[in-house]
Protein backbone atom coordinates (compact mmCIF):
# COMPACT_ATOMS: atom_id res chain seq x y z
CA UNK A 1 0.00 0.00 0.00
CA UNK A 2 3.38 2.40 0.97
CA UNK A 3 4.29 1.82 -2.78
CA UNK A 4 0.85 2.50 -4.38
CA UNK A 5 0.70 5.62 -2.40
CA UNK A 6 4.66 6.96 -3.19
CA UNK A 7 4.04 6.21 -6.74
CA UNK A 8 0.66 7.60 -6.55
CA UNK A 9 2.38 11.10 -5.59
CA UNK A 10 5.23 10.74 -7.53
CA UNK A 11 2.45 10.56 -10.73
CA UNK A 12 0.96 13.64 -9.26
CA UNK A 13 4.43 15.47 -9.14
CA UNK A 14 5.01 14.77 -12.57
CA UNK A 15 1.58 16.01 -13.57
CA UNK A 16 2.10 19.00 -11.94
CA UNK A 17 5.29 20.03 -13.14
CA UNK A 18 4.57 18.88 -16.27
CA UNK A 19 1.40 21.05 -16.60
CA UNK A 20 2.95 23.84 -14.40
CA UNK A 21 6.53 24.47 -15.71
CA UNK A 22 6.07 26.33 -18.50
CA UNK A 23 3.15 28.34 -18.28
CA UNK A 24 0.94 25.22 -19.57
CA UNK A 25 -2.97 26.56 -20.31
CA UNK A 26 -4.99 23.70 -21.58
CA UNK A 27 -5.96 23.46 -24.92
CA UNK A 28 -8.88 21.46 -25.07
CA UNK A 29 -10.60 18.33 -23.29
CA UNK A 30 -12.94 15.20 -24.55
CA UNK A 31 -14.84 12.95 -22.25
CA UNK A 32 -12.98 10.14 -22.56
CA UNK A 33 -10.18 11.06 -24.46
CA UNK A 34 -7.65 12.95 -21.67
CA UNK A 35 -6.83 16.72 -20.67
CA UNK A 36 -4.70 18.38 -23.37
CA UNK A 37 -2.59 21.14 -22.45
CA UNK A 38 -0.17 23.09 -24.60
CA UNK A 39 2.85 25.05 -23.47
CA UNK A 40 4.24 28.26 -24.70
CA UNK A 41 7.20 26.80 -26.12
CA UNK A 42 4.74 24.63 -28.33
CA UNK A 43 5.59 21.39 -26.73
CA UNK A 44 2.11 19.24 -26.00
CA UNK A 45 1.39 16.82 -23.53
CA UNK A 46 -2.07 14.77 -22.55
CA UNK A 47 -3.28 12.84 -19.22
CA UNK A 48 -5.59 10.50 -19.40
CA UNK A 49 -6.68 8.05 -17.17
CA UNK A 50 -9.94 5.60 -16.18
CA UNK A 51 -10.93 2.67 -13.59
CA UNK A 52 -13.38 -0.68 -14.22
CA UNK A 53 -15.09 -1.40 -11.22
CA UNK A 54 -15.58 -5.33 -12.02
CA UNK A 55 -17.53 -8.18 -10.99
CA UNK A 56 -17.85 -12.08 -12.14
CA UNK A 57 -19.52 -15.66 -11.47
CA UNK A 58 -18.02 -18.80 -12.13
CA UNK A 59 -19.97 -21.81 -12.28
CA UNK A 60 -20.03 -25.43 -13.60
CA UNK A 61 -22.98 -27.38 -15.64
CA UNK A 62 -23.31 -31.14 -16.28
CA UNK A 63 -22.03 -34.04 -14.28
CA UNK A 64 -19.32 -32.97 -11.69
CA UNK A 65 -16.82 -35.58 -9.94
CA UNK A 66 -18.43 -35.74 -6.93
CA UNK A 67 -21.58 -34.83 -4.43
CA UNK A 68 -19.67 -32.11 -3.33
CA UNK A 69 -18.75 -30.67 -6.81
CA UNK A 70 -22.41 -31.38 -7.35
CA UNK A 71 -23.97 -28.95 -5.29
CA UNK A 72 -21.14 -26.49 -5.97
CA UNK A 73 -22.82 -26.30 -9.62
CA UNK A 74 -25.81 -24.42 -8.64
CA UNK A 75 -23.47 -22.24 -6.21
CA UNK A 76 -21.29 -19.63 -8.11
CA UNK A 77 -17.83 -18.58 -7.30
CA UNK A 78 -18.24 -14.60 -7.09
CA UNK A 79 -15.52 -11.73 -7.48
CA UNK A 80 -15.12 -8.70 -7.42
CA UNK A 81 -12.43 -5.91 -7.78
CA UNK A 82 -11.15 -3.27 -9.00
CA UNK A 83 -9.72 -4.17 -12.75
CA UNK A 84 -7.93 -1.18 -13.21
CA UNK A 85 -7.00 2.13 -12.36
CA UNK A 86 -4.90 3.51 -14.79
CA UNK A 87 -3.22 7.25 -15.05
CA UNK A 88 -1.41 7.55 -18.28
CA UNK A 89 0.82 10.28 -19.51
CA UNK A 90 1.76 11.11 -23.18
CA UNK A 91 3.44 13.89 -24.36
CA UNK A 92 5.40 15.53 -27.28
CA UNK A 93 8.19 18.23 -28.37
CA UNK A 94 7.37 21.38 -30.05
CA UNK A 95 8.84 20.02 -33.80
CA UNK A 96 7.06 16.55 -32.51
CA UNK A 97 10.55 14.86 -32.93
CA UNK A 98 10.85 13.67 -29.17
CA UNK A 99 7.22 11.49 -27.80
CA UNK A 100 7.16 9.92 -24.43
CA UNK A 101 4.58 7.96 -22.53
CA UNK A 102 4.25 7.02 -18.92
CA UNK A 103 1.50 4.43 -17.40
CA UNK A 104 0.94 3.60 -13.81
CA UNK A 105 -2.40 0.91 -12.29
CA UNK A 106 -2.49 1.51 -9.04
CA UNK A 107 -3.96 -0.71 -8.31
CA UNK A 108 -1.70 -3.61 -8.66
CA UNK A 109 -4.22 -5.92 -10.33
CA UNK A 110 -3.29 -9.09 -13.06
CA UNK A 111 -3.76 -7.72 -16.47
CA UNK A 112 -4.04 -11.51 -18.00
CA UNK A 113 -3.94 -14.75 -16.91
CA UNK A 114 -3.00 -14.22 -13.43
CA UNK A 115 0.64 -12.61 -13.63
CA UNK A 116 1.00 -9.43 -12.30
CA UNK A 117 2.11 -6.51 -14.01
CA UNK A 118 3.37 -4.50 -10.80
CA UNK A 119 2.49 -0.69 -10.48
CA UNK A 120 4.55 0.47 -13.89
CA UNK A 121 2.99 -0.29 -17.27
CA UNK A 122 4.85 1.93 -19.87
CA UNK A 123 7.72 3.70 -19.52
CA UNK A 124 9.29 4.70 -23.09
CA UNK A 125 10.81 7.68 -24.98
CA UNK A 126 10.57 8.11 -28.74
CA UNK A 127 12.56 10.00 -31.28
CA UNK A 128 11.49 10.75 -34.85
CA UNK A 129 13.86 9.60 -37.28
CA UNK A 130 11.49 11.17 -39.92
CA UNK A 131 8.19 11.83 -39.97
CA UNK A 132 7.28 8.03 -41.41
CA UNK A 133 9.96 6.37 -38.81
CA UNK A 134 10.15 6.58 -34.98
CA UNK A 135 12.61 4.86 -33.08
CA UNK A 136 11.14 4.23 -29.28
CA UNK A 137 13.48 3.09 -26.17
CA UNK A 138 12.14 1.95 -23.06
CA UNK A 139 9.06 -0.56 -21.62
CA UNK A 140 5.58 -0.85 -23.86
CA UNK A 141 3.52 -3.19 -25.86
CA UNK A 142 5.41 -5.21 -28.52
CA UNK A 143 4.27 -5.44 -31.98
CA UNK A 144 5.06 -8.93 -32.19
CA UNK A 145 2.25 -10.06 -30.05
CA UNK A 146 -1.25 -10.65 -31.67
CA UNK A 147 -2.92 -7.28 -32.69
CA UNK A 148 -5.78 -7.62 -29.11
CA UNK A 149 -2.52 -6.15 -27.37
CA UNK A 150 -2.42 -2.88 -29.37
CA UNK A 151 -5.51 -2.47 -28.21
CA UNK A 152 -5.97 -0.54 -24.70
CA UNK A 153 -8.22 -1.70 -21.96
CA UNK A 154 -10.43 0.47 -21.83
CA UNK A 155 -11.30 0.38 -25.69
CA UNK A 156 -11.86 -3.29 -25.80
CA UNK A 157 -14.96 -5.22 -27.50
CA UNK A 158 -15.39 -7.19 -24.61
CA UNK A 159 -14.53 -7.19 -20.79
CA UNK A 160 -12.00 -9.64 -21.12
CA UNK A 161 -9.40 -10.30 -23.73
CA UNK A 162 -9.38 -13.29 -25.57
CA UNK A 163 -7.85 -16.88 -24.26
CA UNK A 164 -5.32 -16.36 -27.36
CA UNK A 165 -4.00 -13.44 -25.74
CA UNK A 166 -3.78 -15.23 -22.73
CA UNK A 167 -1.96 -18.23 -23.88
CA UNK A 168 0.44 -16.67 -25.68
CA UNK A 169 0.95 -12.98 -25.62
CA UNK A 170 4.17 -11.32 -23.59
CA UNK A 171 2.34 -8.25 -22.95
CA UNK A 172 4.89 -5.76 -22.58
CA UNK A 173 9.03 -5.77 -23.21
CA UNK A 174 12.05 -3.48 -22.52
CA UNK A 175 14.31 -2.72 -25.50
CA UNK A 176 14.06 -0.98 -29.24
CA UNK A 177 11.44 -0.67 -31.16
CA UNK A 178 11.37 0.54 -34.75
CA UNK A 179 8.31 1.72 -36.34
CA UNK A 180 7.18 3.18 -39.94
CA UNK A 181 4.62 4.15 -42.35
CA UNK A 182 5.04 3.73 -45.64
CA UNK A 183 2.39 5.21 -48.54
CA UNK A 184 2.62 3.07 -51.27
CA UNK A 185 -0.01 4.37 -53.02
CA UNK A 186 -3.60 6.80 -52.61
CA UNK A 187 -5.27 5.98 -49.03
CA UNK A 188 -2.55 2.52 -49.11
CA UNK A 189 -0.17 1.90 -46.35
CA UNK A 190 2.24 -0.42 -44.70
CA UNK A 191 3.55 -0.04 -41.25
CA UNK A 192 6.57 -2.09 -40.60
CA UNK A 193 8.05 -2.77 -37.12
CA UNK A 194 11.35 -4.31 -36.08
CA UNK A 195 11.80 -5.35 -32.04
CA UNK A 196 15.04 -5.75 -30.17
CA UNK A 197 14.01 -6.58 -26.39
CA UNK A 198 15.45 -8.39 -23.74
CA UNK A 199 12.64 -10.80 -24.19
CA UNK A 200 11.59 -11.07 -20.01
CA UNK A 201 8.70 -8.91 -20.01
CA UNK A 202 8.11 -6.69 -17.60
CA UNK A 203 11.09 -6.65 -15.33
CA UNK A 204 13.68 -3.65 -16.59
CA UNK A 205 14.77 -3.77 -12.71
CA UNK A 206 15.57 -7.22 -12.28
CA UNK A 207 17.98 -10.00 -13.76
CA UNK A 208 17.54 -10.42 -17.17
CA UNK A 209 17.78 -14.52 -18.04
CA UNK A 210 18.99 -15.84 -21.40
CA UNK A 211 19.92 -13.93 -24.79
CA UNK A 212 17.94 -11.30 -26.28
CA UNK A 213 14.34 -11.60 -28.24
CA UNK A 214 13.97 -10.05 -31.95
CA UNK A 215 10.90 -9.46 -33.95
CA UNK A 216 9.14 -8.13 -36.52
CA UNK A 217 5.61 -7.24 -37.77
CA UNK A 218 4.57 -6.04 -41.29
CA UNK A 219 1.29 -4.39 -41.24
CA UNK A 220 -1.05 -3.33 -44.65
CA UNK A 221 -3.82 -0.69 -44.90
CA UNK A 222 -5.37 -0.99 -48.20
CA UNK A 223 -8.34 1.15 -47.74
CA UNK A 224 -6.49 4.04 -45.57
CA UNK A 225 -6.14 4.86 -42.59
CA UNK A 226 -8.23 4.47 -39.53
CA UNK A 227 -10.75 7.63 -38.30
CA UNK A 228 -9.86 8.54 -34.52
CA UNK A 229 -6.80 5.40 -33.98
CA UNK A 230 -9.98 3.03 -34.83
CA UNK A 231 -7.44 0.61 -35.26
CA UNK A 232 -6.39 0.64 -31.36
CA UNK A 233 -9.85 -0.02 -30.82
CA UNK A 234 -12.16 -2.44 -31.45
CA UNK A 235 -15.80 -1.74 -31.78
CA UNK A 236 -16.81 0.41 -34.62
CA UNK A 237 -17.80 3.66 -32.37
CA UNK A 238 -17.45 6.42 -35.07
CA UNK A 239 -19.19 4.23 -37.66
CA UNK A 240 -17.04 4.34 -40.33
CA UNK A 241 -18.28 5.78 -43.57
CA UNK A 242 -16.07 3.70 -45.99
CA UNK A 243 -14.26 0.03 -45.74
CA UNK A 244 -11.30 0.19 -43.38
CA UNK A 245 -9.33 -2.88 -43.30
CA UNK A 246 -5.69 -3.81 -41.38
CA UNK A 247 -4.23 -6.94 -41.81
CA UNK A 248 -0.49 -8.35 -41.26
CA UNK A 249 2.25 -10.98 -39.52
CA UNK A 250 4.30 -11.26 -37.11
CA UNK A 251 7.90 -13.31 -35.63
CA UNK A 252 9.75 -13.60 -32.91
CA UNK A 253 12.52 -15.63 -31.35
CA UNK A 254 13.27 -15.52 -27.79
CA UNK A 255 17.26 -16.50 -27.39
CA UNK A 256 17.14 -18.41 -23.68
CA UNK A 257 13.31 -17.87 -21.89
CA UNK A 258 13.01 -18.31 -18.36
CA UNK A 259 8.88 -18.40 -18.10
CA UNK A 260 6.50 -20.17 -20.15
CA UNK A 261 6.33 -17.81 -22.90
CA UNK A 262 8.60 -14.64 -22.14
CA UNK A 263 6.71 -12.59 -19.72
CA UNK A 264 8.52 -12.88 -16.55
CA UNK A 265 12.21 -13.73 -16.44
CA UNK A 266 12.93 -16.52 -13.76
CA UNK A 267 9.93 -18.13 -13.00
CA UNK A 268 11.37 -20.99 -15.02
CA UNK A 269 15.05 -22.35 -15.10
CA UNK A 270 16.75 -25.03 -16.44
CA UNK A 271 20.42 -25.87 -15.41
CA UNK A 272 23.42 -28.07 -17.03
CA UNK A 273 25.63 -30.88 -15.66
CA UNK A 274 27.84 -27.80 -14.04
CA UNK A 275 25.19 -26.12 -12.64
CA UNK A 276 24.64 -23.50 -15.64
CA UNK A 277 21.54 -22.12 -17.03
CA UNK A 278 21.01 -23.82 -20.17
CA UNK A 279 17.18 -22.37 -21.20
CA UNK A 280 15.28 -23.49 -24.18
CA UNK A 281 14.54 -20.89 -26.85
CA UNK A 282 11.27 -19.64 -27.91
CA UNK A 283 9.79 -19.05 -31.25
CA UNK A 284 6.31 -17.57 -32.03
CA UNK A 285 4.72 -16.24 -35.70
CA UNK A 286 1.16 -15.51 -36.18
CA UNK A 287 -1.28 -13.49 -38.72
CA UNK A 288 -4.19 -10.95 -37.62
CA UNK A 289 -6.59 -8.67 -39.34
CA UNK A 290 -9.04 -5.80 -38.19
CA UNK A 291 -11.99 -4.81 -40.60
CA UNK A 292 -14.48 -1.87 -39.99
CA UNK A 293 -17.80 -0.34 -41.69
CA UNK A 294 -20.75 1.60 -40.30
CA UNK A 295 -20.76 0.52 -36.89
CA UNK A 296 -19.97 -3.45 -38.13
CA UNK A 297 -16.29 -4.78 -36.50
CA UNK A 298 -14.71 -7.66 -37.29
CA UNK A 299 -11.26 -8.96 -35.27
CA UNK A 300 -9.51 -12.05 -36.43
CA UNK A 301 -6.28 -13.99 -35.31
CA UNK A 302 -4.03 -16.79 -35.60
CA UNK A 303 -0.83 -17.68 -33.17
CA UNK A 304 1.76 -20.40 -33.04
CA UNK A 305 4.56 -21.19 -31.08
CA UNK A 306 7.14 -23.44 -30.68
CA UNK A 307 10.23 -24.53 -28.52
CA UNK A 308 14.14 -25.43 -29.26
CA UNK A 309 14.94 -27.52 -26.22
CA UNK A 310 18.86 -27.41 -25.43
CA UNK A 311 20.54 -30.88 -25.27
CA UNK A 312 22.59 -30.14 -22.18
CA UNK A 313 19.57 -29.87 -19.71
CA UNK A 314 19.83 -31.92 -16.28
CA UNK A 315 18.45 -30.09 -14.17
CA UNK A 316 14.92 -28.35 -13.28
CA UNK A 317 14.86 -25.71 -10.01
CA UNK A 318 11.84 -25.97 -8.28
CA UNK A 319 10.58 -22.64 -6.42
CA UNK A 320 11.75 -23.61 -3.06
CA UNK A 321 15.21 -23.43 -4.73
CA UNK A 322 16.29 -27.00 -5.03
CA UNK A 323 16.75 -29.16 -8.21
CA UNK A 324 14.54 -31.83 -9.44
CA UNK A 325 17.46 -33.67 -11.13
CA UNK A 326 16.83 -36.67 -13.91
CA UNK A 327 15.24 -34.19 -16.46
CA UNK A 328 15.87 -35.67 -19.54
CA UNK A 329 14.44 -34.22 -22.84
CA UNK A 330 14.27 -37.77 -24.65
CA UNK A 331 12.57 -39.44 -21.84
CA UNK A 332 10.08 -37.05 -20.89
CA UNK A 333 10.32 -33.94 -22.47
CA UNK A 334 9.57 -32.25 -18.83
CA UNK A 335 10.94 -28.66 -20.04
CA UNK A 336 7.85 -28.37 -23.09
CA UNK A 337 5.68 -28.76 -20.35
CA UNK A 338 6.59 -25.99 -18.73
CA UNK A 339 5.72 -23.74 -21.78
CA UNK A 340 3.03 -22.44 -24.03
CA UNK A 341 3.32 -24.67 -26.87
CA UNK A 342 1.00 -25.24 -29.88
CA UNK A 343 -1.52 -22.64 -31.39
CA UNK A 344 -5.00 -20.65 -30.97
CA UNK A 345 -7.43 -18.66 -33.25
CA UNK A 346 -9.60 -15.80 -32.31
CA UNK A 347 -12.61 -14.23 -34.10
CA UNK A 348 -14.55 -11.76 -32.99
CA UNK A 349 -17.10 -9.31 -34.40
CA UNK A 350 -20.06 -6.87 -33.37
CA UNK A 351 -22.09 -4.06 -33.83
CA UNK A 352 -22.52 -0.75 -32.60
CA UNK A 353 -25.96 0.70 -33.20
CA UNK A 354 -26.99 4.20 -33.46
CA UNK A 355 -28.15 4.48 -30.13
CA UNK A 356 -24.21 3.31 -29.16
CA UNK A 357 -25.80 -0.21 -27.98
CA UNK A 358 -23.35 -2.90 -28.98
CA UNK A 359 -23.74 -6.75 -29.83
CA UNK A 360 -20.81 -8.60 -29.58
CA UNK A 361 -19.68 -12.69 -30.21
CA UNK A 362 -16.64 -14.31 -29.98
CA UNK A 363 -15.04 -17.88 -30.67
CA UNK A 364 -11.85 -18.74 -29.59
CA UNK A 365 -9.85 -21.96 -30.14
CA UNK A 366 -6.63 -23.45 -28.65
CA UNK A 367 -4.62 -26.01 -29.94
CA UNK A 368 -2.10 -27.78 -27.25
CA UNK A 369 0.83 -29.72 -28.52
CA UNK A 370 1.26 -33.06 -26.80
CA UNK A 371 3.56 -31.46 -24.09
CA UNK A 372 2.93 -28.35 -23.54
CA UNK A 373 1.45 -26.25 -20.10
CA UNK A 374 -1.68 -25.47 -22.42
CA UNK A 375 -2.83 -29.24 -21.35
CA UNK A 376 -2.55 -28.04 -17.38
CA UNK A 377 -6.10 -29.29 -15.96
CA UNK A 378 -6.74 -26.42 -13.76
CA UNK A 379 -5.78 -23.15 -15.92
CA UNK A 380 -5.88 -24.77 -19.19
CA UNK A 381 -7.33 -27.98 -21.05
CA UNK A 382 -9.90 -25.90 -22.54
CA UNK A 383 -10.28 -26.03 -26.29
CA UNK A 384 -13.16 -23.86 -27.00
CA UNK A 385 -14.48 -20.20 -25.63
CA UNK A 386 -17.85 -19.04 -26.47
CA UNK A 387 -18.37 -15.49 -25.56
CA UNK A 388 -21.83 -13.08 -26.04
CA UNK A 389 -21.04 -9.81 -24.92
CA UNK A 390 -23.63 -7.03 -24.57
CA UNK A 391 -22.32 -3.32 -23.84
CA UNK A 392 -24.19 0.35 -23.79
CA UNK A 393 -21.96 2.88 -24.71
CA UNK A 394 -22.59 6.39 -22.04
CA UNK A 395 -21.16 8.78 -24.19
CA UNK A 396 -19.82 9.60 -27.86
CA UNK A 397 -17.01 7.18 -27.17
CA UNK A 398 -14.98 5.57 -24.13
CA UNK A 399 -16.17 8.04 -21.68
CA UNK A 400 -18.73 5.69 -20.18
CA UNK A 401 -19.56 2.47 -21.06
CA UNK A 402 -21.24 -0.37 -19.18
CA UNK A 403 -20.64 -4.45 -20.06
CA UNK A 404 -21.80 -7.19 -19.44
CA UNK A 405 -21.24 -10.97 -20.91
CA UNK A 406 -21.39 -14.95 -20.24
CA UNK A 407 -18.54 -17.07 -21.94
CA UNK A 408 -19.42 -21.07 -22.20
CA UNK A 409 -16.08 -22.76 -21.94
CA UNK A 410 -15.46 -26.39 -22.94
CA UNK A 411 -13.89 -28.94 -20.95
CA UNK A 412 -10.81 -31.19 -21.87
CA UNK A 413 -10.74 -34.81 -20.37
CA UNK A 414 -9.18 -34.04 -16.82
CA UNK A 415 -9.96 -30.44 -16.81
CA UNK A 416 -10.34 -29.28 -12.83
CA UNK A 417 -12.62 -27.33 -11.47
CA UNK A 418 -11.16 -24.04 -10.30
CA UNK A 419 -13.19 -22.28 -7.91
CA UNK A 420 -12.38 -21.91 -3.94
CA UNK A 421 -14.00 -24.40 -1.70
CA UNK A 422 -14.31 -22.09 1.19
CA UNK A 423 -12.59 -25.32 3.37
CA UNK A 424 -9.27 -25.28 4.08
CA UNK A 425 -9.46 -29.44 4.16
CA UNK A 426 -10.58 -29.31 0.58
CA UNK A 427 -8.22 -27.96 -2.14
CA UNK A 428 -9.38 -25.18 -4.56
CA UNK A 429 -9.56 -27.79 -7.65
CA UNK A 430 -11.11 -30.77 -7.94
CA UNK A 431 -11.37 -32.93 -10.95
CA UNK A 432 -14.64 -33.16 -13.30
CA UNK A 433 -15.99 -35.48 -14.84
CA UNK A 434 -17.63 -33.39 -18.02
CA UNK A 435 -19.47 -30.75 -19.05
CA UNK A 436 -19.17 -26.87 -19.31
CA UNK A 437 -17.58 -24.03 -17.33
CA UNK A 438 -19.74 -20.72 -17.57
CA UNK A 439 -18.05 -17.39 -16.32
CA UNK A 440 -20.92 -14.08 -15.66
CA UNK A 441 -18.64 -10.89 -16.12
CA UNK A 442 -20.26 -7.28 -15.66
CA UNK A 443 -18.00 -4.16 -15.85
CA UNK A 444 -18.66 -0.50 -16.18
CA UNK A 445 -15.68 1.93 -17.51
CA UNK A 446 -15.21 5.58 -16.62
CA UNK A 447 -12.19 7.24 -18.64
CA UNK A 448 -11.50 11.08 -18.19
Amino acid sequence: MKNKLLLFCIVLNICSLSVNGQNSVLDHYNFGEGLNFVNENGSSLKIRGYFQPYFDAKMYSDTLGDSFWNRRSTNPDYRSRIRRLRIRITGKSANERISYKFQTDLTGNNEVDGVSNGLLLDAWVAYNITKRIKLSFGQRGTPTDNRELSMGSNALQLIERSKVTSAFSSIREFGFFLDGTIKIAPQRYLKPSLVITNGDGINGLTQDRGGLKYGGRLDVLPFGLFTNFGQFRQADIVRENSPKLIFGGYYSYNDGMSSRRGRTSGDIIFLNNDLEESLPDYEKYGFDFLFKFKGFSMLGEYVKSRSYLPSDIEYYVRNDGSLSSGITINDSNFPNNKLMLGQGYNIQLGYVFRNRTSLDLRYCHLDADENSFLNNNTFYNRPNYYTFGLTKYLSRRYGFKIQGSVTFIELGEGANANVHTGNELEPYNRPLVSGHEIIYRFMTTFSF
